[in-house]
């Protein structure tokens, strides 16, 4: 069993920034991606952006240029810089491994963008 802590979400004013991170209780080096999807009440799932074992980034269309996804594997957590938030933007965002036998997921984290 794997334990994912979120952390970093909040209110923010639209065109601002916010930093989520993600705090694993594994060695994530060993997991095949790592990432974060988000999550509008009413809405299935979406990709936010995730980084393969390769090293392979993949970005959900709507966040390209704007938001950076980045792991450390020496304190295995996984960051997402989010840069001119919009209202749109507005979910629970959950913090996402997978594994070689199962996905696991956070308990997810709030950010509202709102004025």
């Amino acid at each position: 069993q794997i334990q994912l802590v979120e952390s970093g979400g909040g209110l923010v004013q639209p065109g601002g920034s916010l930093k989520l991170s993600c705090a694993a209780s594994v060695d994530i080096s060993t997991l095949h991606r790592v990432g974060w999807y988000r999550q509008v009440a009413g809405k299935e799932r979406e990709l936010v952006a995730t980084i393969s074992r390769g090293g392979l980034i993949n970005y959900g269309d709507s966040v390209k240029e704007r938001f950076s996804v980045s792991n450390d594997t020496v304190k295995n957590t996984v960051s997402l810089h989010m840069n001119s938030l919009k209202p749109e933007n507005t979910a629970v965002y959950y913090c996402y491994v997978e594994s070689q036998w199962t996905d696991y997921w956070g308990q997810g984290t709030q950010v509202t963008v709102s004025s």
